[in-house]
């Protein structure tokens, strides 16, 4: 298959995700039975499906550097640079699958997104959040979702079916953190003293989403306190290790 190019739109940084996201990676750890692995959404893919075409969405990447104090910076220079990896990854591991992969914006997208769209991939982020909140950690399941993968994109996700002749979505989600200096000390002698601090995190998530409905159909996360998109080889490993099981 020839080489696939994905356009990588620009997204506006969201710096409460990363908290928020934070907060549920330490309950996970802490918690002392969870749930791993993808989720998907029962009978929701078929045999005929695995041809589909499949629209990637511009990925909400964003790179950010933890200060002493544990104040969250966006660098705009190693988000560009991790966003590229990604999306270059994102090409490779697809191609090698044989899926027929539809380019947000088309061939020759200088990375803009319309507006409406970029609320779909801001609403990914928090139901992503969510998802992971409410699936992967026991105490916090929600009893009238039985275990099910039952969320969805709603409408606005389903009208990217006419715009671009695609049959699902792939929305992909990563934060990539890193310590300062000044939080890797505060970080040791925090560990001397038997506390907990946190230092720089990996967290990721990605959906298919099916665009007949905007139910996502299959979810899977990353939580890693290694890893650094900046490096083209490491940004494979973590989409690689994202797109697990990917179910076309």
């Amino acid at each position: 298959m020839s080489a696939i190019s994905i356009s990588v739109p620009r997204l506006a940084p969201r710096r409460g995700v990363m908290r928020v996201l934070s907060l549920l990676l330490f309950g996970f750890l802490l918690s002392a039975c969870v749930v791993n692995g993808p989720l998907t959404r029962a009978d929701a893919i078929t045999d005929q499906d695995m041809n589909s075409r499949v629209l990637v969405m511009p990925m909400d990447v964003e790179l950010q550097e933890l200060t002493a104090g544990g104040e969250l910076l966006p660098q705009a220079a190693w988000t560009a640079t991790g966003r590229a990896n990604v999306a270059q990854a994102i090409s490779a591991l697809m191609a090698e699958r044989g899926d027929a992969l539809v380019n947000y914006g088309g061939a020759d997208s200088e990375g803009e997104i319309d507006a409406a769209h970029l609320q779909v991939v801001k609403l990914h982020g928090v139901v992503g959040g969510t998802i992971i909140a409410h699936s992967y950690i026991p105490a916090l399941k929600l009893p009238t979702k039985d275990g099910k993968l039952d969320w969805t994109l709603g409408e606005q996700a389903a009208a990217l079916r006419d715009s671009y002749d695609a049959d699902y979505a792939l929305f992909v989600f990563f934060r990539d953190s890193f310590s300062t200096g000044g939080r890797a000390a505060v970080v040791f002698f925090g560990a001397l003293l038997g506390v907990h601090v946190q230092g720089g995190l990996q967290i990721g998530f990605a959906s298919l989403v099916d665009l007949r409905s905007g139910d996502v159909v299959w979810f899977n996360r990353l939580f890693s306190q290694a890893g650094d998109l900046r490096k083209p080889d490491m940004a494979h490993d973590a989409t690689k290790t994202l797109l697990k099981d990917l179910p076309l």
